[in-house]
């Protein structure tokens, strides 16, 4: 039997975005003044609020709404979305934790080899788009998926997933 010549690739997921609502209206002066690492950006009307454990960054909208960045799994999004929940009962708030939602998922992988980008496009035309004057990758895009994902002539790929 001969041996494998297989490689296992290491797909390392760097970033989970998810969304969540607080049926409530907050105010954001008062998030940021009480508030602990926290940024106003007044100009786009909203908060920027980072947390430690687990090391989200969150856009805080006077609405309610919340999208928590940074996340390197779906488990770490929802447990940084609840402590951000939790933070914002603390200062005073009727939050209720409702709608959370993963939204999109960013995954980089390097293969073991290179890839000739225009012949990759050539065979993979329909789906498949590559122009070097714009960008150094080709795009590779799966509706069904709906996913995008980068190719580089190195072997590296990068993966959007808009879920």
């Amino acid at each position: 039997m001969e041996p494998s010549n297989d490689v296992a690739l290491d797909i390392i997921i760097t970033n989970v975005v998810a969304v969540f609502r607080t049926r409530c209206h907050l105010n954001l002066r008062t998030i940021a003044l009480e508030g602990v690492n926290v940024i106003y950006k007044p100009e786009y009307g909203k908060v920027l609020m980072k947390l430690r454990k687990p090391r989200i960054t969150a856009s805080i909208w006077s609405s309610g709404k919340i999208i928590c960045t940074g996340a390197t799994s779906e488990e770490e999004a929802k447990q940084g979305a609840r402590r951000l929940a939790r933070t914002l009962q603390k200062l005073g708030f009727k939050v209720r934790f409702a709608d959370f939602k993963v939204v999109n998922v960013l995954a980089v992988c390097s293969m073991p080899f290179a890839i000739r980008l225009i012949d990759f496009t050539k065979k993979n035309r329909p789906i498949a788009s590559y122009e070097p004057e714009l960008h150094p990758a080709a795009t590779y895009r799966i509706k069904t998926l709906k996913a995008t994902i980068q190719i580089f002539s190195t072997g590296s790929l990068t993966d959007l997933l808009g879920i």
